[in-house]
């Protein structure tokens, strides 16, 4: 299944290819990133990573429990910089993505999990979205909070960064989605 592509005002949401794992790697490589994911990602992280990573996981679950896009830039449409990840089932959470830490700051990620939530609860038949954070990773927090998601627990977690022990969990309703629109 090819995914669809979204536009917004900035950005392109395409479906992440083999070609993408050098700046996948480039970008994702980063401590301040992977510091805040689950304890599963490896840290350091291993020079073939992206593309065993996109071998392995992405490409055979691609439109089947799992969608992933790229994000890029308009004015740079052939360099990732960042992934939104959706899956089912959700162990709790059926969202994930990552930035490049040079565009933090910016709005790009709202920005980008905007289309994806649309296409989730129109297309893909989900009635509710859970996302989770480590507890303290404000920026996540924050994307979470401009979709209008509520927050519904803490509770323990790993993360890469062993000072983080618990996430946040939160639910975006379909209903909450399409009042917020």
């Amino acid at each position: 299944m090819t995914l669809p592509v979204f536009e917004t005002t900035r950005l392109i949401l395409k479906e992440v290819r083999l070609t993408d794992a050098d700046a996948y790697q480039k970008y994702f490589n980063d401590y301040e990133i992977i510091s805040h994911l689950a304890a599963g990602v490896p840290w350091p992280y291993p020079a073939d990573g992206a593309i065993n990573f996109i071998k392995s996981c992405i490409l055979p679950n691609q439109g089947k429990d799992r969608w992933v896009w790229g994000i890029f830039l308009k004015s740079n449409p052939e360099e990732l910089i960042g992934v939104v990840d959706l899956w089912r089932p959700g162990h709790p959470e059926n969202r994930g993505f990552w930035l490049a830490r040079k565009f933090w700051g910016q709005g790009l990620m709202s920005e980008a999990v905007t289309p994806i939530t649309d296409y989730a609860f129109e297309h893909l038949g989900f009635d509710r979205l859970v996302f989770a954070n480590a507890l303290g990773n404000k920026k996540s927090r924050r994307v979470k909070e401009k979709a209008g998601a509520q927050m519904i627990r803490v509770s323990p977690a790993q993360f890469v960064n062993p000072e983080y022990k618990e996430h946040e969990i939160w639910e975006l309703t379909k209903e909450q989605w399409h009042v917020r629109r």
